[in-house]
């Protein structure tokens, strides 16, 4: 779906907006947020994914919800709508470490995992990252900006910026 207003992202949820449309997700925790945008043509897209790597889970028919299934068909989405690969920039936000764990294990530590996926997968893709605000122990939420890429970041203890 295209849109030129604002439009809510939800977890396990991906979309794309051009021109005027302000993309929006919601308490990113450990979760990532994949920011993608072309700035000749002015399209945006978001992710918001839950977990790293759909081979790790036996059901894993939503797409949007691993961060190596999204970023290859959010890409693909834009390029349907007039972007090209190679203008494709990238931000990402999110990726905390919500829960304190006694454990050092990796599997547990889901947020780092999570950004260290998006980034092998937009390198993988040739897509730059520009920016990002990962990791911590807080949680975001956050506009794309089709009209200029803006990418706002707003927490709850932290403040509101802009990558």
């Amino acid at each position: 779906m295209i849109s030129s207003g604002s439009l809510i992202v939800g977890m396990a949820d991906m979309n794309i907006a051009k021109n005027t449309g302000v993309l929006i997700t919601l308490g990113l925790g450990s979760c990532v947020g994949i920011a993608l945008y072309d700035p000749v043509v002015k399209i945006a897209g978001l992710a918001h994914c839950m977990l790293p790597d759909s081979k790790e889970i036996r059901n894993n028919s939503n797409i949007a919800k691993f961060v190596d299934l999204a970023t290859i068909k959010l890409t693909k989405d834009m390029i349907r709508q007039g972007a090209q690969q190679s203008r494709i920039v990238a931000k990402l936000a999110g990726g905390a470490q919500m829960f304190a764990f006694g454990s050092t294990q990796q599997s547990m530590r889901i947020g780092d995992r999570n950004v260290a996926a998006a980034e092998h997968m937009l390198k993988r893709l040739g897509i730059k990252v520009l920016a990002k605000d990962v990791g911590k122990t807080f949680g975001r939420t956050v506009e794309l900006h089709s009209t200029d890429g803006k990418f706002i970041i707003k927490t709850i203890e932290h403040g509101t910026y802009t990558i």
